[in-house]
């Protein structure tokens, strides 16, 4: 079985990570990780971060993608897969979705984006095949939306400092029927590799990782 991890942030992109790509291999090959998906945040605050002035975003795509091509660079050299994905948010709450399967320039315009909402992210989205997970829907300031809107839940979230409510999380995503994932929502040492998934195959690229994660052919690491 391989070992993938779905929800990890670097200090190269997102505002709240702690650690940067050489000290997230490191660790994530001594716990025997083959694969890790890259979900930086998308919002506001990474904007703010990185200095980019979303009303002109010229090289908002470059910035956004700095940790997970940081990934990459590493994830070569020690025999990790590294996977494309983001971790949006939108203007109208504090609501997060993984999201996965994305042609890069879908996110060129961030205010575009972020000014959607889900509803018609999610409309727009299923136009282009990416997957998307309601991450942490139960925590506080979180909001449980519509399923239709949704192809999974994230029932196992692993953030230390705050209470995911993953039970509440699970039974929502039994309920509806949603594909349920797990992750380790990595931010800063000491919450490497708390979960994930496993699956008898490894992906080889971003693409096939969301075909996974849609499929449902993975068990969430408890």
């Amino acid at each position: 079985m391989y070992k993938i991890e779905t929800h990890l942030h670097t200090t190269h992109t997102s505002k709240c990570g702690w650690l940067t790509a050489p000290e997230i291999i490191a660790k994530y090959r001594e716990l025997g990780y083959d694969g890790i998906a890259v979900t930086d945040h998308y919002n506001y605050d990474t904007w703010n971060y990185k200095g980019i002035d979303i009303e002109h975003p010229a090289g908002v795509l470059d910035a956004f993608l700095e940790g997970y091509h940081r990934m990459c660079e590493e994830g070569e050299k020690a025999g990790i897969k590294i996977y494309m994905g983001a971790e949006l948010r939108f203007y109208e709450n504090h609501n997060d979705y993984l999201y996965y399967g994305f042609e890069e320039k879908m996110l060129e315009n961030p205010k575009e984006i972020i000014d959607m909402g889900i509803v018609k992210f999610s409309e727009y989205n299923r136009q282009l095949g990416g997957v998307l997970v309601h991450a942490h829907p139960f925590r506080r300031q979180c909001v449980p939306v519509d399923p239709f809107l949704l192809d999974g839940v994230e029932i196992r979230n692993m953030n230390p400092r705050h209470d995911s409510r993953n039970a509440l999380a699970q039974a929502y995503a039994e309920r509806y029927h949603l594909i349920g994932t797990a992750g380790s929502d990595c931010h800063r040492p000491g919450d490497e590799g708390t979960s994930g998934i496993l699956s008898e195959t490894l992906p080889e690229d971003s693409k096939a990782f969301a075909a996974l994660i849609k499929s449902g052919k993975f068990t969430c690491i408890a």
